[in-house]
């Protein structure tokens, strides 16, 4: 079913015409009653073809069951009487989705819901191809938030090669899932003007064990830097004093003298230092 355009004519012409037949018809009531009846039936008739329509609206007519068209001139217009005709809005509306708890790709819960701003385009397939677009919409959202969450993973933690994340990449998650809309509500004449994730979390079960893997990841993430910067000032200082020539060190004296920096600089701590009177030997 594809949408055809019908034309309509302005109601005002028909309004008069109508009041017209409506006002001749007690005057001929007397000479000729024929013909005062017709004008009556002639004038319901015409007025009941007057139609009222608004900005962004359209009203699908209907000729014995058969689509006949979509008017979308707005104002008071005139189409013919017998027509069935059917309102549709063509303004855009939000769908706002409940929240759906479903697993990603790696078979974690998670809790997640969109936003969908769309709007019928095609008057027929959103009347005709579908029993309740409305419904249709909304159905069909939560299948493409499901799909979209079970083929992605929540983030990299698991899957260090995945590329694209439901977390760490919002904006392409959200091209993919107004392409997974567009798809799915075509078939029903409706257009989506925007698409995204408005909540996204774990789900309540693993959300304590997922927060301490990512302290954890965190923790490591921070050490493993503050190791590096501590061997490379333990490098730095070994080179100076070499190139200073200030003491001559002895293998076992440099791992002493590493060990010591390496406990002050990676110590989480106030190191307290300890005062060796003696040498190292004794």
């Amino acid at each position: 079913m594809e949408e055809k355009r019908l034309t309509s004519v302005s109601g005002y012409v028909f309004i008069l015409i109508g009041l017209v037949c409506f006002g001749l018809a007690p005057f001929t009531l007397r000479y000729a009653p024929i013909l005062s009846g017709f004008l009556a039936i002639l004038g319901i008739f015409i007025l009941k073809g007057i139609i009222v329509i608004y900005p962004n609206e359209g009203i699908a007519a209907t000729f014995f069951g058969d689509y006949v068209g979509t008017i979308k001139e707005t104002g008071l217009r005139w189409v013919n009487p017998l027509y069935s005709k059917t309102r549709i809005s063509l303004r855009a509306r939000n769908l706002n989705g409940q929240q759906l708890k479903v697993n990603d790709k790696m078979g974690n819960p998670i809790e997640i819901a969109a936003v969908v701003v769309w709007q019928v385009a095609d008057t027929a397939k959103a009347l005709f191809d579908v029993d309740n677009y409305a419904n249709f919409v909304q159905i069909q959202s939560e299948a493409a938030v499901r799909f979209l969450a079970s083929s992605h993973a929540y983030d990299n933690m698991e899957d260090e090669h995945e590329n694209v994340t439901l977390r760490d990449n919002t904006g392409q998650i959200n091209k993919f899932l107004e392409q997974e809309l567009d798809e799915r509500l075509g078939q029903a004449g409706v257009r989506v003007m925007e698409a995204r994730i408005s909540h996204l979390a774990y789900a309540p079960e693993i959300a304590g064990a997922m927060l301490q893997r990512q302290q954890a990841t965190a923790v490591v993430s921070a050490r493993k830097q503050i190791v590096e910067g501590a061997v490379g000032m333990v490098e730095m200082a070994l080179a100076r004093l070499a190139e200073k020539d200030v003491v001559q060190l002895d293998e076992e004296r440099k791992a002493a003298m590493v060990s010591n920096l390496l406990v002050v600089l990676c110590g989480e701590k106030a190191v307290s230092p300890v005062v060796n009177a003696g040498t190292l030997y004794n």
